[in-house]
């Protein structure tokens, strides 16, 4: 099989290299090839048993999706994306590589007539208030940002090339990934693993939102195992809503806390600062807190059961173990 991962020099996309590179096969099928795009040349794994093609590109630049289709790709990770706090503050960018690069790349399948599986990261953020209790998959998409408006049209293209035959597509709406390794990236929910992954590492976290912030949380490590999953589906069992929002932990910001304190101590929490930033606080608002993720769960997804796991992930994954003092 050769598989084409866009986006791949992202976080997730880094994860989802690394987890099949140790293990090449997916829904009982062996990895032959690999091609990785992004606007920065990913890196290869060292340890692949299969061919690997790297390259620099923007999904947006007309021919660029076009050449990717080359070699008929028949299964595609489509991560590549702006991230919610900069598709706010940058307009014309959001639009521009969420949305033009997305229509270019689709349009390149039907181009090309090859008709493979499209496994799309769409967000939590195609909702919009008002909410009710918790989300169900059937409520109406009605983004309050742009960076969620993106995605939704998105999963509609998504859905309508899928109908039309020139693909089999499937979008999974993640709720926010902590913790995140790295460094901090302008999305407006990093705060969400700035909070956890500081304060371990024995570093400040700003954090710009009450307490009382309620979100729904899953790790990378799950974020992974969503996409290999739906990469597995078969079409029929998905139907033709294509877009299924994942399961999480859902927390509040305090519990968030409380969680952290129970593994680290009192003194990561104390290198929490608490600043409130209007514009973060106002995205986060606009977004559901709780899911009703049971169709998902029905399909097989699965998430961490608390937050206290997802930081043990972390502390395994990223830090070998340890954390600061």
């Amino acid at each position: 099989m050769h598989l084409l991962i866009i986006g791949a020099a992202g976080m997730i996309g880094q994860k989802l290299v690394g987890r099949l590179a140790r293990d090449p096969r997916i829904g009982g099928r062996h990895i032959e090839r690999m091609t990785l795009q992004d606007v920065v040349e990913p890196t290869a794994p060292k340890d692949a048993s299969f061919k690997v093609l790297t390259r620099a590109g923007d999904i947006s630049v007309p021919g660029e999706a076009a050449a990717l289709m080359a070699d008929a790709p028949e299964l595609i990770f489509h991560l590549a994306a702006v991230v919610s706090g900069e598709a706010e503050t940058d307009f014309e960018k959001g639009y521009r590589i969420n949305l033009d690069g997305t229509r270019l790349l689709l349009e390149a399948i039907r181009a090309h007539g090859h008709k493979p599986k499209v496994v799309f990261t769409s967000s939590i953020a195609v909702f919009g208030a008002p909410f009710p209790p918790a989300m169900p998959d059937e409520f109406h998409l009605t983004p309050l940002t742009s960076y969620g408006t993106q995605k939704a049209i998105g999963e509609l293209l998504l859905a309508d090339y899928t109908r039309r035959g020139f693909l089999e597509g499937v979008g999974i709406r993640l709720p926010s990934i902590v913790v995140r390794p790295g460094r901090p990236n302008k999305a407006a929910s990093g705060f969400f693993s700035n909070i956890i992954r500081e304060p371990l590492a024995g570093m400040e976290a700003v954090l710009p939102v009450p307490d009382t912030v309620l979100h729904t949380h899953a790790s990378p490590r799950a974020a992974v195992g969503f996409l290999l999953h739906a990469a597995e589906l078969p079409q029929e069992k998905i139907g033709p809503r294509v877009g299924i929002t994942m399961p999480g932990v859902c927390c509040t910001v305090a519990e968030q806390i409380a969680a952290l304190k129970r593994v680290a101590g009192d003194k990561a929490v104390a290198r929490i600062r608490r600043a409130e930033d209007p514009l973060v606080a106002k995205i986060v608002a606009g977004w559901p807190s709780r899911f009703d993720a049971k169709r998902a769960v029905a399909l097989g997804f699965r998430a961490e059961k608390d937050f206290e796991e997802i930081i043990r992930i972390h502390i395994e994954d990223e830090l070998g173990g340890k954390i600061a003092a």
